[in-house]
């Protein structure tokens, strides 16, 4: 029999780590577009495209089958054996399937799950921004101590050797990169990669490499090739590399992601994923495997299209007033608003009040981000129009030089 009062209240028994990580800087404002009408959304990270008719065939073919149950842990053979064969194809970077390839639950899990196997408490990783907002927030969950390295457009937002080696210390454990990067369409040259990969060797780094835009590159950065991290002969075994069919496929809610690692870090993120996941689902998978066999004039088809939404989101926006840095890979730009006298976060909050277009405050992304916002181009050509026409009558109505 209970005689006392007991409190329902449970809020002041969440873990310190829950707590120390604030809500995500993207979803405020379009929870809020969402209660509005005709509103055009440059914020979310998502292809406006549907995923290629192969993709969807091979699920739906995979299912008539009935393979509803569960693959191996891993991943399905045949899947793992198609994603080495592309990284082969594409970077020279050669992983076996059987110990070093793991699928995931989208990149999101492969992040958790490497940064869980990594980091001790205490330990610090390394990371340049603005960033994606997950990626310290996946560190401090793992128990890790995150050390931010800022970038500006004085340096096109790439971080350098130097930039790293300043922020090193005793408790320095890992470097986490992710370039083509989100939110600033920056891209590391691999001369700056190299130079980079000399500090991690003097320092005994371990390497994080998120390269899910590693298709989506454009201009001189195209022209050049995508430098897959692991490429380099001195990073190949220090270097755990994170993929995924979201962007280049435009199959974000098919959660099909990988993670490349050397045989001995591959099998403490096998058992995290064994314990948390089981495996990645089995009908996404197959449509993966048609990804990767069928679908790479879809990639070119999307990324032209995309160059071409590039284009005019840029050049419109410094036509309206406002610098903006030359993203050269993803599908974000990452314009300087510092003509509207606002902060990132006004103007965002003001853009959707007054024009009804939803942008993503920059420093959402970082304290280097503050005075500008993240622009996704993954939209239509005319709403990008439409939305450059009505970001050049909000600096006009409030611009303050």
């Amino acid at each position: 029999m209970i005689t006392e009062s007991t409190s329902t209240s449970l809020g002041h028994r969440l873990s310190d780590r829950v707590n120390a990580v604030p809500p995500s800087g993207i979803r405020r404002f379009f929870d809020i577009a969402a209660t509005m009408d005709d509103v055009i959304t440059l914020g979310i990270g998502e292809p406006d495209f549907v995923s290629p008719r192969p993709v969807i065939d091979a699920a739906v073919a995979s299912l008539e089958r009935g393979l509803t149950g569960y693959t191996s842990n891993a991943g399905i053979l045949e899947l793992r054996e198609a994603i080495s064969d592309e990284l082969d194809r594409l970077y020279a970077v050669k992983y076996n399937p059987a110990n070093e390839i793991l699928v995931t639950v989208g990149v999101s899990e492969a992040l958790q799950i490497t940064m869980m196997a990594l980091l001790n408490p205490g330990d610090e990783i390394l990371i340049p921004e603005p960033c994606f907002v997950s990626y310290g927030p996946s560190a401090v969950f793992a128990g890790g101590r995150v050390v931010y390295v800022p970038t500006s457009v004085d340096n096109n937002f790439q971080v350098t050797a130097a930039d790293i080696e300043a922020r090193i210390t005793s408790r320095t454990k890992v470097l986490f990169l992710a370039y083509p990067s989100n939110p600033t369409g920056a891209v590391l040259r691999r001369d700056v990669l190299e130079e980079i990969a000399e500090v991690v060797i003097k320092h005994d780094l371990i390497v994080i490499s998120d390269e899910i835009y590693d298709r989506l590159i454009y201009g001189d950065a195209y022209k050049a090739g995508h430098t897959c991290l692991p490429s380099i002969e001195a990073l190949r075994d220090r270097t755990i590399l994170l993929g995924g069919f979201s962007k280049d496929y435009a199959m974000t809610g098919w959660r099909i992601g990988y993670v490349c690692a050397p045989p001995e870090v591959y099998p403490a993120l096998y058992k995290l994923h064994q314990y948390i996941i089981m495996s990645a689902p089995t009908m996404g998978q197959y449509g993966a495997l048609a990804a990767l066999k069928e679908c790479q004039d879809d990639v070119e088809t999307m990324r032209n299209a995309y160059d071409k939404r590039r284009r005019t989101i840029v050049d419109g926006l410094r036509k309206a007033g406002c610098p903006t840095f030359e993203p050269e890979g993803a599908f974000y730009c990452f314009p300087d608003i510092g003509v509207s006298g606002m902060t990132s976060e006004t103007f965002a909050q003001k853009l959707l009040e007054e024009e009804k277009i939803a942008v993503v405050p920059g420093d959402a992304f970082g304290p280097s981000g503050a005075g500008y916002v993240r622009c996704a181009y993954a939209t239509s050509l005319e709403k990008i129009e439409m939305a450059v026409a009505g970001i050049t009558r909000f600096i006009e109505r409030h611009r303050t030089a």
